[in-house]
């Protein structure tokens, strides 16, 4: 949000009534706060006052996309760049409810197009920046960051994103730094200690753990800040070998993270009986004939924290393969598709034609053509992926399916260390964790009997043992030559967007488990997953 100085306000609000005013500058300072239940009622009586003044409408449309309702934002808006269509405020207002709605391609033009209007507009280059960033366009994105800091030196935000993009570039050193910035300007920034936590590969000392001990043991830290400053301090208590402490912290930061992001682990469970219920029905597939709709495609499925980033790294290194990351495209086809059809997915798949697979085929393959313009076929590894596989290969006769799997307590403890931006609820307990991976493990046991030949599993201790061996094995499924830049993976120099960013920069190492260092804590896990 953007709020004008008073005297910049002033004059944006030329031409209303002492009342508008009055109701909009108050609004103003509960917008500031994010606090969209006391803006809202001011801004409708600003707008019943003054309907068609710009800057009601835009004020209004902030608080309608904070309040979730962008579409409604984004009409208003646009009503009001037609009076003022040089405005630089608006356009980036608009930009931040083209976002919202979903719309990153319509965003990135309102946000350049604000950037032009106004060069020295912070705000308006931090948001086309990290909306760059998350249409995995990092360069760009470090362009525009990089403007945004220079601007803005005081940004926290800005630094704390600014420090995401340079880890996704691989420069995991400037991304140290940026976040130790941010850390300057405000020591409790619980965003900039999760990042320096999530380098993974950057240890913090004596002095980082007890700095985050105080932050996190703050009276008034928020819940959401608690949860991610407590696995940023567990993550430094382990570098301190104290274990057991850190352990004690997981827990808290989890519980708390769990109350934000409930799970179902039976309505998971009953989503999976359904996937296998649909696919059952239909005819088994055989190997398609090479050049087949869909060979450009290599989808990665795996549980989180399994190694699926590092079988990306490896076969996004082949010359002819673009590593396209987490995408959303394929979720996206299925459920507008069951948004068509007025059912959810997977009840619809029975009366799916020939002719739907292949429609709704071809709209992921126009989705994700922008991932083709380089190389000729490219990596789809989105987390998503796993109860999709029946759905995509059916769409898609010609991909090719790679399961990545990981030693389950290395996996299990692996998630429960690890805070997500968003999904992956059922990451936050321990119980939760064991029937995720017990579901999971027999619907990929399912892909495997039902698509021969296009899904093959990739066990990531076996690629540690044996890598070269490994590497020819996985090349050889996809159909791809072998390529001995495949076994030099971490040299690759394109943008990695996951929580291993910096770890796939990095030979492969034998020593990368932690189980054991966490002893008789992880018991209770252990007999849960014994249990699958």
């Amino acid at each position: 949000m953007n709020t004008p100085t008073d005297s910049i306000a002033h004059g944006r609000m030329s031409g209303l009534s002492a009342d508008a005013m009055r109701l909009l500058a108050q609004a103003g300072e509960h917008l500031e706060r994010r606090d969209v239940t006391r803006a809202i009622p001011l801004v409708e009586g600003a707008r019943a006052l003054e309907p068609n003044h710009p800057e009601v409408l835009r004020l209004w449309s902030v608080a309608q996309t904070l309040a979730g309702n962008p579409l409604a934002a984004i009409a208003a808006l646009r009503r009001a760049i037609a009076a003022r269509p040089d405005d630089a405020l608006l356009h980036n207002n608009l930009g931040s409810a083209l976002r919202a709605s979903g719309d990153m391609e319509g965003a990135v033009v309102a946000f350049r197009r604000a950037t032009d209007l106004a060069s020295t507009l912070a705000a308006a280059w931090y948001n086309l920046g990290r909306t760059l960033k998350s249409l995995a366009l990092s360069e760009e994105a470090g362009t525009a960051l990089e403007r945004a800091v220079s601007l803005a030196p005081r940004h926290v935000s800005a630094r704390i994103v600014y420090g995401d993009n340079l880890k996704a570039l691989g420069r995991i050193d400037e991304a140290e730094t940026a976040y130790r910035k941010a850390l300057r300007q405000r020591p409790d920034a619980a965003f900039a200690w999760w990042g320096l936590a999530n380098l993974k590969t950057v240890r913090f000392d004596a002095a980082d753990a007890l700095a985050l001990t105080r932050c996190f043991e703050q009276a008034n830290l928020a819940e959401d800040e608690r949860a991610v400053m407590g696995f940023a301090l567990a993550k430094a208590l382990e570098d301190q070998d104290r274990y057991a402490d850190a352990f004690a912290v997981l827990r808290q930061a989890n519980a708390l993270r769990r109350k934000q992001q409930p799970w179902d682990a039976d309505a998971f469970g009953r989503a999976v009986d359904a996937i296998i219920a649909a696919f059952s029905q239909q005819p088994a597939a055989t190997p398609a004939e090479p050049g087949a709709r869909g060979h450009e495609v290599v989808f990665i499925v795996s549980l989180p924290r399994s190694g699926s980033t590092l079988i990306e790294q490896i076969i996004a290194a082949h010359p002819e393969v673009e590593g396209a990351g987490e995408l959303s495209d394929l979720s996206s086809v299925i459920e507008d598709e069951s948004r068509r059809r007025g059912l959810v997915f997977p009840d619809w798949v029975a009366a799916a034609t020939d002719d739907d697979w292949k429609r709704l085929g071809e709209s992921y393959l126009e989705r994700t053509g922008r991932w083709r313009e380089q190389r000729a076929r490219f990596t789809d590894k989105s987390l998503l992926n796993g109860p999709y596989v029946g759905a995509a290969a059916a769409m898609l006769p010609g991909a090719r399916f790679v399961h990545c799997r990981r030693d389950a307590v290395e996996t299990a403890l692996s998630c429960y260390r690890q805070w997500f931006n968003h999904g992956q609820a059922f990451s936050y307990d321990l119980d939760d964790i064991a029937a995720y991976r017990r579901d999971h493990e027999r619907l990929m046991t399912f892909w495997t009997q039902r698509l021969p030949g296009t899904f093959f599993t990739q066990v990531y201790e076996e690629l540690l043992a044996d890598p070269e061996s490994a590497v020819r094995g996985l090349l050889d499924f996809c159909g791809l030559p072998f390529d001995p830049c495949c076994l030099e993976f971490h040299r690759s120099g394109r943008s990695v967007r996951t929580a291993s960013a910096a770890q796939v920069r990095e030979p492969l190492r034998q020593d990368t488990g932690r189980a054991v260092l966490y002893g008789a804590s992880l018991e209770p896990l252990r007999r849960a997953l014994a249990g699958n």
